[in-house]
C-alpha cells in the first residue's frame, strides 16, 4: 500500500529529473531518489545522452552506502535495453534494490514495460504511479515515440493591438528584455528551433541559445536552427547559419542548388511539406519544436493544425492597423475559428505571456 512518504519522494524526484530540461534530449528528462527507512541514500538525474542515467547517477551517488533492500523513486519507467548505457532495470538488479516506485511508464518501444517486467521477475517490488507532473517534464519525448513527430510549440511577439511587425518589417523590439530571456529558455529546452526565410532575410537573427543561465554543467546544448527556404533565396552568411550552433536549410524541388556551406534537406514539392519535415525531424531524434517565425509561416503551423501549444508575449504598444497580423489565416466565419485554452498567463516586466493549448487538448502539460 502507498504512503504519503511515497508520494513526497516520488515529486522529489520529478523534481530532480528538470535538472535536464535543457540538456537531456534526446532522451527523457528523469530523476531518481533512492531512499530506506525514511533515509534518503542518493540523488541523481540525467544529464545528457550518452552519460549515467539518473538511475546510475543515484547509485553513484550514493557511495559506500548499502542500498541493499532499498526503494528507489523515479519519474520514468528504468530502460531495458542496453544502448549507449546499460539497462538500468539490470543495474538496479544487480545493486540489490528491493522496491521500484515509478511515476509512470515508458512509451519507448524498446521498453514498454519490460523495465518493470525484469525488475518483478527478479523480485523486485514495483508500484506505477501515472503523475500528470511526470508526463508534463517529456512532452517531445513522449510526442515522439506515440505520435511520431516532435511536439510544437509556436512562439509570437506581439503589440497589444496584435501587430507583430510595422508595414516594412521592423519588429525589434516590440517586447521587453525580461520577456526576450524566456524566450532564451524555451529556445534551449527545444531541440530545434524553426523560422522562415523571411524572418532571416528581414531581421538576420541567431535564434541560438546566448543566456549562461541556460548552460548546464558550463555547457550549453544549442538547438538545431531550420530555415524554411522553399526557393533558396536566403544569403549563405546569413547569421543563422554562421553562428553558433548547427543549422539546417530545408528546400522545395522547384528550388536552385543548394549554396551556403550548412547542411540541406529536400522535403515537398514547391513549397516545404510541414507534415513531412515534421516526420523526418522525429526520425533525427527531436523531441521539442520551437517556432519563431511571421506570419505567414505561423498561419500555416495553425492552419494545419501542426501545433501542440502557443506562446504569445504581448506587449503594451498599439502598432496600428497598418502593421502586420500575428498570423496569415483565412477565416470567415465565427464557427471556423482556432479556438484554444489559456494554460497560464505570467508577467514579464512590462509583458505578459499567454500559454496557449488547443481546446481538444485537455492533458496537463
Amino acid at each position: 500500500m502507498l504512503k504519503d512518504s511515497d508520494h513526497l519522494f516520488l515529486d522529489a524526484a520529478i523534481e530532480l529529473a528538470r535538472g535536464g530540461e535543457y540538456s537531456a534530449a534526446p532522451n527523457p528528462r528523469v530523476g531518481c531518489v533512492i531512499v530506506r527507512d525514511g533515509e534518503v541514500l542518493g540523488r541523481g538525474w540525467h544529464v545528457r545522452a550518452g552519460e549515467g542515467h539518473a538511475e546510475v547517477n543515484a547509485l553513484r551517488d550514493a557511495g559506500d552506502r548499502d542500498v541493499t533492500g532499498a526503494t528507489v523513486y523515479v519519474s520514468l519507467e528504468p530502460c531495458a535495453f542496453e544502448g549507449r548505457t546499460p539497462a538500468c532495470s539490470q543495474t538496479l538488479i544487480k545493486a540489490g534494490i528491493g522496491r521500484v516506485v515509478a511515476a509512470m511508464s515508458d512509451p519507448h518501444p524498446k521498453v514498454a514495460g519490460q523495465g518493470f517486467s525484469e525488475l518483478k521477475n527478479a523480485g523486485v517490488h514495483v508500484d506505477i504511479l501515472e503523475l500528470p507532473q511526470a508526463r508534463a517534464l517529456n512532452p517531445g519525448y513522449l510526442s515522439r515515440m506515440t505520435r511520431g513527430r516532435p511536439w510544437i510549440t509556436l512562439k509570437v511577439a506581439i503589440s497589444a493591438d496584435g501587430r507583430t511587425a510595422m508595414a516594412n518589417g521592423e519588429s525589434q523590439w516590440i517586447t521587453g528584455r525580461e520577456a526576450r530571456s524566456d524566450v532564451q529558455r524555451w529556445r534551449a529546452r527545444s531541440c530545434a528551433v524553426i523560422t522562415g526565410a523571411g524572418t532571416v532575410l528581414a531581421d538576420d537573427p541567431q535564434l541560438n541559445v546566448r543566456d549562461r543561465a541556460c548552460a548546464v554543467q558550463t555547457r550549453i546544448r544549442q538547438p538545431l536552427r531550420i530555415v524554411l527556404d522553399s526557393t533558396l533565396r536566403t544569403p549563405a552568411d546569413a547569421q543563422i547559419y554562421t553562428g553558433e550552433g548547427d543549422a539546417l536549410v530545408v528546400y522545395a524541388d522547384s528550388a536552385a542548388q543548394p549554396q551556403a556551406a550548412v547542411e540541406h534537406l529536400l522535403c515537398g514539392k514547391g513549397r516545404v511539406d510541414l507534415p513531412q519535415l515534421l516526420d523526418q525531424l522525429a526520425e533525427r531524434q527531436i523531441n521539442e519544436v520551437l517556432v519563431e517565425a511571421g506570419p505567414r509561416l505561423l498561419g500555416s503551423f495553425l492552419g494545419l493544425g501542426l501545433w501542440d501549444e502557443l506562446l504569445v508575449y504581448q506587449a503594451g504598444k498599439l502598432l496600428g492597423s497598418d502593421a502586420q497580423p500575428m498570423a496569415e489565416l483565412s477565416i470567415n466565419h465565427m464557427s471556423d475559428a482556432l479556438d484554444a485554452t489559456i494554460r497560464d498567463c505570467q508577467r514579464f516586466g512590462d509583458d505578459l505571456r499567454l500559454r496557449l493549448v488547443p481546446r481538444h487538448d485537455q492533458t496537463e502539460q
